[in-house]
């Protein structure tokens, strides 16, 4: 079935040097060679070249352009593709749009080009998840990782997992329907210690879940602190504007004020709440109960501790917050006489925070840096300190996988489920039919990563999300 030939506006909707006009399809040519004039016909010109000329529109020029011509399958989408290099002015991007749509295109939905890609065989849906993921990059970390996917790095592990779950699934296929030639007797030990081999990686993927979420999205971070701390001081720094109102009045900030900030490599996904104290003001308690109840949803916590003053009843309030959570406190005012020292709070936190984790080990003891709002003093400290909390071992992307989305990660989670079963059925002593159930329910959920085994309305779904002209 010939599929329509569909064009876009492959650049942003802004004025700029260059515009792209992207079309693809098997009409690509002929549609281009309605609206181009050069010196030769796009049709005769070989792949893969440039050739300068005009974009015609009932006789009048509309564009002085370059076009490049590139035939299947050696093409992002694997077809026809043609790509006008116009002048980036919107208004004149938009002419050439709908120059090359009266003559014989029809406009791409969002993410088509990237679709046909897919379906034409040329990434996989990890891969092109992974092309979103690029665009939508907010800083090298997540770049990096971006580009790690979309060369085949999550495709490449599943590819390889689901190797081995065919394998052993066909083996058992064919002792189970040839017994006389093929013998099974003792197999399920093989099975078990292949099946814990896949559950351990499947684990690594998604464990590596959270951090792909910290590299794509930002950490959530909650500021906490008594009034008058300096929390919106900080965040203003941070910012690098003046983002929140900063007075001398307690109780200043009552509502929750959020802003997104680049702090070097990272992104920081920033609430400063309201001081949190004890109070009879009904508009600044709810501001207090919004800021107790985003700390317990944020990857990390800022504590600003007034150290010129002594730590009091608001402090003893704030100190449970951070319990088991990633936490950085910050003695603020360092450029005034100080009254808390950093022993005096790591005295104070660690009874509160002092203990074992789930896996038995100490927890790691929270660090203080001092630091001064008001003369930006410290900041460097903080940025050092928070990429040694998030970024220590997931910096380099050649070799470790970060899983980006949920929809990964849920599908990894459920083969996780299959294999466990596979494991039960082995040390419950199961027939082997048993085991080929749920090897076969783990190797289905693996292709929905890749795009293997996934519905049309998924897939649509998807490629939805996408921007216009990817």
């Amino acid at each position: 079935m010939k599929k329509e030939t569909i064009a876009a506006i492959s650049t942003g909707m802004t004025n700029s040097g260059i515009g792209i006009v992207r079309i693809s399809g098997e009409d690509a040519f002929a549609v281009a060679d309605r609206v181009y004039r050069g010196k030769q016909r796009l049709s005769d010109a070989e792949s893969h070249t440039i050739h300068y000329g005009h974009i015609i529109d009932s006789g009048e020029t509309v564009d002085e352009v370059l076009v490049m011509a590139m035939r299947s399958p050696r093409t992002f989408t694997g077809e026809d593709t043609i790509e006008i290099n116009c002048h980036g002015g919107t208004f004149v991007v938009r002419r050439v749009l709908e120059t090359v749509l009266k003559n014989g295109a029809r406009p791409a939905e969002p993410g088509e080009f990237t679709k046909r890609a897919f379906l034409n065989g040329k990434m996989d849906l990890s891969q092109a998840e992974a092309v979103i993921d690029v665009i939508n990059s907010e800083n090298e970390y997540a770049l990096q990782s971006s580009l790690s996917q979309l060369k085949g790095s999550i495709k490449n592990k599943i590819i390889d997992i689901r190797n081995k779950i065919i394998y052993h699934t066909a083996f058992i296929e064919s002792a189970l329907d040839d017994p006389e030639h093929i013998e099974i007797d003792g197999y399920a030990d093989t099975l078990l210690e292949a099946a814990e081999e896949i559950i351990h990686d499947l684990e690594e993927m998604i464990s590596s879940a959270d951090n792909g979420r910290v590299i794509r999205e930002g950490i959530n971070t909650v500021i906490l602190g008594k009034p008058n701390a300096g929390k919106s001081s900080l965040l203003n720094v941070l910012a690098g504007h003046e983002r929140a109102i900063v007075t001398d009045i307690e109780g200043t900030t009552r509502d929750i004020l959020e802003e997104q900030i680049r702090l070097g490599d990272l992104s920081l996904n920033v609430i400063d709440t309201a001081g949190i104290r004890q109070t009879e003001d009904v508009i600044e308690k709810i501001g207090v109960d919004r800021a107790m109840e985003y700390a317990g949803k944020a990857d990390l916590i800022i504590y600003v501790v007034d150290a010129s003053r002594e730590l009091d009843e608001n402090d003893e309030k704030i100190l449970p917050l951070i319990k088991d959570k990633n936490t950085v406190i910050l003695l603020n005012k360092s450029d005034l006489d100080t009254v808390v020292t950093e022993e005096m709070i790591k005295k104070k936190a660690g009874s509160i925070c002092s203990g074992f984790s789930e896996e038995g080990k100490t927890k790691k003891e929270i660090p203080v840096i001092s630091v001064s709002a008001k003369e930006e003093k410290g900041i460097e400290k903080l940025e050092k300190k928070l990429k040694e909390m998030f970024l220590n071992g997931i910096v380099s992307f050649n070799d470790q996988i970060c899983i980006s989305n949920v929809r990964q990660k849920n599908a990894l989670a459920d083969a996780e489920e299959s294999m466990k079963k596979v494991v039960e059925s082995i040390n419950a002593g199961m027939p082997e039919d048993f085991y080929s159930i749920d090897l076969m329910d783990a190797y289905e959920a693996l292709g929905s990563i890749t795009g293997e085994s996934v519905g049309e309305d998924l897939v649509n779904e998807i490629f939805s999300k996408f921007c216009m002209g990817k």
